[in-house]
């Protein structure tokens, strides 16, 4: 490493952030929650998991997020 200045390295007092731009994956921000959900289901995705080598909860992630994203209705039939 260059021997210069040390004032160089060192950090400000303050920064301007005033053309800062917005963090552009802050909606790709995820949220740990608990969820129950059904054994047989689990084991769906980790089948499908095996297949395309992406994690089961990833693959549980982009299902809700199309579901999400396309305003999917759910249909609920009571036997």
């Amino acid at each position: 490493m260059k021997q210069g200045n040390m004032e160089e390295n060192k950090m400000r007092k303050e920064y301007d952030f005033t053309n800062g731009k917005l963090n552009p994956y802050i909606k790709k921000l995820r949220k740990q929650i608990s969820i129950r959900i059904d054994i047989d289901t689990i084991n769906f995705f980790k089948k499908q998991a095996e297949e395309t080598g992406i994690a089961y909860q990833n693959l549980i992630n982009l299902y809700l997020s199309d579901c999400a994203t396309n305003s999917k209705s759910i249909n609920i039939t009571w036997k």
